[in-house]
């Protein structure tokens, strides 16, 4: 009877053994497959999932995630071309309109020039207005789409960012003033170095310094924190959460926010993400805060 006993227990430990060889081979291959579609999905490569579990069922499961693969991939490669396209049509129709629009603007400056009505001086105001609304728009396309298209993160130099802060708030000041805006400036007396591309980052300032002035109620406050940081938060009462939330969107107005291309916090975004940073926007209590993340060291 003992020698049964012994006879089933050895052959149940037996299984037992077997099949928790059984499970941590599966886990392991789980494990492989997980690691290898992370990394198929990270990197721009042809190589598929390949096992070295020889499970049939794993496999099968390696084989499902390859077709996946390769759909995912062709819509990755079309997806990439037409925005390749959409791209060179943007810059290629902003840049041809730029000449008719300096013809209509001159033309404009001749016919301001000649005695006319009321009525009449009335209408070219109109038209001036919406002609350069146009210029700035075509302006703002094929900036864009420069930034869109870019290869690479430009120079990139150690850069003290309280001092470029400093220096785009001064080049705005005429455009606070008419404002009637005076902006509180918080910079720390420790420098902020970060390895950036200077000029993204006064290009990122001035428009977010530009943002401020369209939709601010007279006031503005920048703070920068040792932690690489930006903020700038201003008292925003024709904005709501909604609103806001789109305001990174391409093209996207609010009426509060005369003269505007929508492209101006896009191409912010743009460029703080091409940089490794991080930009976000948030409405709280009638205040709006954007707050930009520089990447650290």
């Amino acid at each position: 009877m003992e020698m049964w006993v012994w006879a089933l227990a050895g052959m149940m430990a037996a299984v037992i053994l077997l099949l928790s060889w059984k499970i941590r081979t599966l886990q392991r291959a789980a494990e492989e497959m997980g690691d290898a579609l992370a990394d198929r999905l990270e990197t721009d490569t042809n190589t598929l999932i390949d096992l070295s579990s020889g499970d049939r069922h794993m496999r099968r499961l390696a084989n499902s995630l390859n077709v996946q693969l390769r759909k995912l991939r062709k819509e990755r490669r079309r997806f990439e071309q037409g925005n390749l396209e959409l791209q060179n049509a943007v810059t290629n129709i902003s840049h041809d309109l730029r000449t008719p629009l300096t013809a209509i603007c001159s033309y404009l400056d001749l016919l301001e020039a000649e005695e006319k009505s009321q009525e009449a001086e009335r209408y070219l105001q109109i038209i001036r207005n919406r002609a350069e609304l146009m210029v700035q728009l075509t302006e703002e396309l094929f900036r864009y789409s420069m930034v869109l298209s870019a290869k690479n993160k430009g120079t990139l130099e150690p850069v003290d960012v309280g001092g470029v802060l400093e220096e785009s708030i001064a080049s705005s000041y005429t455009a606070l003033k008419d404002r009637k805006i005076e902006p509180q400036v918080h910079i720390p007396d420790k420098k902020v170095v970060r390895t950036l591309d200077r000029v993204a980052l006064v290009r990122v300032f001035s428009n977010l310094l530009n943002n401020a002035i369209k939709y601010s109620d007279g006031d503005l406050e920048v703070t920068l924190s040792e932690a690489g940081v930006v903020t700038f938060t201003n008292t925003a009462l024709g904005l709501n959460q909604v609103q806001v939330g789109r305001l990174f969107d391409r093209f996207y107005t609010v009426e509060a926010a005369r003269k505007s291309t929508g492209l101006g916090l896009a191409i912010a975004r743009a460029l703080v993400e091409q940089m490794g940073g991080d930009i976000a926007a948030e409405w709280r209590e009638n205040r709006l805060s954007i707050r930009v993340t520089l990447p650290k060291e």
